[in-house]
């Protein structure tokens, strides 16, 4: 979903993160996608639901994809999963129950209750949560993902990026899906579902695939690969491997 420009730009990527997780000053807003027309839209199964954004544009979001079983593009992502998974804003969990199909151990979070309760009805294991607060397994999970746009999350990729290298083990992977054009911005957004049911406003990220790495690579990740599936951009970012400070 959409990044872009931080407040109080010396801070530093911890002090962004812990801005987020207090739910500082309309970065992040929980209840936005508790409300009507996200929640409408998920228990009908079909749209129309948008982002709007301050200038007026429209940003429609997948809800008919986000229920259907997943599919080719999400099978690209799948086969790249490794172990225990944590699906970062998992929202009716297609990816989550698909896992726990193939036996991985998956969790996903959601800020929305009824977004936990479809995952959860399809076979799969959520916790309604944000990621910026306390996870069970933090340091443990294998593989993590950023799909869909979450990306996006709090508005600000760098306090996101490395907020979830936290809950990764040494080694882990994370999976991330870039927006489709080149893009680079931060916005306040709401959700709207076209019925004039304008949700609270909260900050939202988009980023390109350029953005995209130049995000992690201030985070400390570096590309694995990358590719793209049915129109969808995706990278597999691995940590920088440092070496220790009394390394030769």
């Amino acid at each position: 979903m959409t990044r872009g420009p931080t407040t109080g730009g010396t801070a530093s990527t911890g002090s962004r993160a812990a801005t987020v997780a207090a739910g500082g000053s309309r970065t992040t807003s929980p209840s936005a996608w508790r409300e009507d027309a996200y929640t409408r839209a998920l228990r009908t199964g079909t749209g129309p639901l948008y982002l709007r954004f301050q200038d007026g544009r429209l940003l429609p979001l997948a809800v008919e994809r986000w229920l259907a079983d997943a599919d080719a593009a999400d099978e690209s992502v799948l086969l790249r999963c490794r172990g225990t998974v944590l699906d970062i804003g998992c929202g009716p969990g297609r990816l989550v129950a698909a896992l726990a199909g193939r036996g991985h151990r998956a969790l996903g979070i959601d800020i929305s209750p009824t977004a936990v309760a479809r995952t959860v009805l399809r076979g799969g294991s959520a916790l309604c949560r944000s990621v910026f607060h306390p996870l069970p397994g933090e340091g443990r999970w294998n593989t993590a993902l950023l799909l869909d746009g979450n990306v996006g999350i709090g508005g600000d990729p760098g306090a996101l990026l490395a907020r979830t290298a936290e809950v990764l083990a040494p080694g882990g992977r994370l999976i991330v899906e870039a927006a489709p054009a080149e893009v680079d911005e931060c916005c306040e957004v709401r959700l709207d579902g076209g019925l004039g049911d304008l949700g609270a406003p909260f900050r939202w990220a988009r980023v390109g695939p350029a953005a995209l790495r130049r995000h992690a690579g201030r985070a400390g990740w570096v590309p694995a690969r990358t590719w793209t599936a049915a129109g969808r951009h995706f990278a597999e970012l691995r940590p920088v491997r440092r070496s220790r400070p009394d390394a030769p």
